[in-house]
């Protein structure tokens, strides 16, 4: 044999295993998946995290309050394809105007569990908290590049919105434009895509929710927030001229403020929005009163107040003015009224999270950040099938595979009165019907048509005469049984938690009778009709 083909370097061939008597070619398992849809380990966690919350959420029973008023109005809108000028629902408030700001939402709302039933309006209730959690998720990724913190934040801003987010209503529409709006924000890297995301988003904010307002607030903050960081990082105001920045930030505001006004009530939105929160009704209800900091709410409040507080003081990180403004700016409407905590908590979590990242790496600088996750095609297509197995086991997933429908009983609060209700639908009621605040929403929704609710969840609609006759009847004050002889009321519904007192004395009272009662509720019936 010549030496030239000893010398020849041997031929590299595919690897090949033997399986069952054939040969396999291994090159054949090479990744194909093309590399924008690769995907990470770390993408694979957050879906295992966020398919529990979605499916979690999923099982939580509708809440008994706000939900049925908005749907309610989502079906007037549906059936009469016109928006009411008027409070259409509560026979008491007849003739008062009305701006109705979450119209989109209330429509979608209808239109949801009227094709999908409760399991639907389930599963797009964990949808909007899902995206909440994953929005913010998301940017306290891109701020700490640290998995656990950013879990951290999301985890922070879920336990401190919990109470306001179980309860269904067009808030969380508006709470999700607020968190698309801080990501685009808060990046270090705009987008030309951002010169339109921002007015569409607030265009389509004005009419899901009237908390648009925060939005344009926001962008406000962050422009001031520039220029304080200008004058005071070069000393003179001529370099706000020349900021690119500054510039981008100030025309996105008003890009947005003009964006709102398509909605079909124009600029007098803006007047609606901004009277809302002094309507005197509203004080009577606890989420619009001062915060109280005693409670268990409050107390979280504060304390991560001062946790904030105490990594600012100790963070390596430079503090930029708009966190400054945007935390005592939302931290002061939190206190004034505890409805604004919705809009502050997320806000809190992901500078929390932040400077508490920057922190540790300044006290523990050996903790590096983690070397980026390898892309590989496998992460995509277990990231895809847990997400396919958190839906397909979910009530919205059976409802949509395999038509399975949930019961009320099972779907709803245990605080509904499902059955109470069903017996004034079985009995109509002739006349006036007294009820308390939470229950106005479903009664109207479940109960008998055309039922002539007191009140429902839109207190600010309420008359205010007619609200503080409410009050007097259910607070027992001196002339209650006048009033309620006043208004020709021939069937009050109660419930026995809060309203024993009152109960006691309708018992006692010759002119009523018992017409439903169980552990929940109870209905009375007037014996001589008005």
């Amino acid at each position: 044999m010549s030496s030239t083909l000893l010398e020849q370097p041997p031929v590299k061939t595919s690897p090949e295993v033997e399986h069952e008597g054939h040969q396999i070619d291994l090159s054949l398992l090479e990744d194909r998946v093309p590399d924008q849809w690769k995907s990470t380990r770390r993408l694979t966690a957050c879906v295992v995290v966020l398919g529990i919350i979605f499916f979690y959420c999923c099982l939580k029973p509708l809440w008994h309050t706000d939900l049925w008023g908005h749907l309610s109005y989502g079906k007037l809108i549906a059936t009469s394809r016109t928006l009411p000028t008027t409070e259409p629902l509560m026979p008491l408030a007849k003739g008062v105007p009305m701006v109705d700001s979450a119209w989109l939402s209330q429509l979608l709302g209808y239109w949801t569990i009227s094709s999908l039933g409760f399991a639907g309006m389930q599963g797009l209730s964990a949808l909007g908290i899902t995206a909440c959690a994953a929005l913010l998720l998301h940017r306290a990724l891109m701020q700490t590049r640290s998995l656990f913190f950013a879990m951290t934040a999301m985890a922070v801003f879920l336990w401190l919105d919990w109470a306001p987010l179980i309860v269904v209503r067009p808030q969380l529409a508006g709470l999700i434009c607020f968190l698309i709006l801080l990501n685009r924000t808060t990046s270090r890297h705009p987008r030309s895509s951002d010169w339109l995301l921002i007015p569409l988003l607030h265009a389509l904010w004005a009419n899901l929710h009237g908390s648009f307002f925060i939005g344009i607030c926001w962008l406000g903050a962050m422009a001031v927030g520039r220029t304080i960081d200008l004058v005071r990082r070069t000393g003179t105001w001529r370099s706000l001229t020349h900021d690119q920045t500054l510039r981008r930030q100030v025309l996105w505001c008003e890009l947005a403020a003009v964006a709102a006004l398509l909605n079909p009530y124009g600029i007098g939105l803006y007047g609606e929005v901004l009277a809302f929160g002094q309507q005197s009704n509203l004080m009577s209800l606890t989420e619009w009163q001062v915060l109280d900091v005693r409670s268990m709410h409050g107390t979280i409040f504060i304390a991560t107040i001062v946790l904030l507080a105490w990594l600012y003081r100790i963070t390596p990180r430079r503090v930029a003015s708009w966190e400054v403004l945007t935390l005592v700016g939302l931290s002061v409407a939190s206190l004034w009224s505890a409805r604004f905590m919705v809009w502050w908590a997320p806000v809190a979590a992901l500078l929390l999270a932040t400077h508490a990242r920057a922190s540790m790496h300044r006290w523990m600088p050996w903790q590096a950040d983690l070397a980026p996750s390898p892309r590989t095609g496998k992460w995509s297509l277990v990231s895809m099938g847990l997400a396919w197995i958190f839906f397909a086991y979910s009530p919205i997933g059976m409802r949509v595979m395999h038509h399975r429908e949930l019961t009320a009983e099972r779907a709803l609060s245990s605080f509904t009165p499902i059955a109470a209700v069903n017996y004034l639908k079985e009995h109509p009621p002739q006349g006036q019907v007294f009820n308390t605040y939470e229950w106005g929403d479903y009664l109207q929704w479940a109960g008998p048509d055309g039922v002539q609710v007191f009140v429902n969840s839109h207190a600010h609609l309420v008359p205010r005469d007619v609200w503080l006759h409410y009050l007097s009847v259910i607070e027992e004050a001196d002339g209650w049984a006048d009033i309620l002889d006043r208004y020709g009321v021939n069937v009050i519904l109660l419930d026995h938690l809060n309203r024993s007192g009152l109960i006691r004395k309708l018992k006692d009272d010759t002119k009523w009778k018992i017409g439903y009662d169980d552990k929940l509720a109870i209905v009375f019936v007037r014996r001589k009709p008005i």
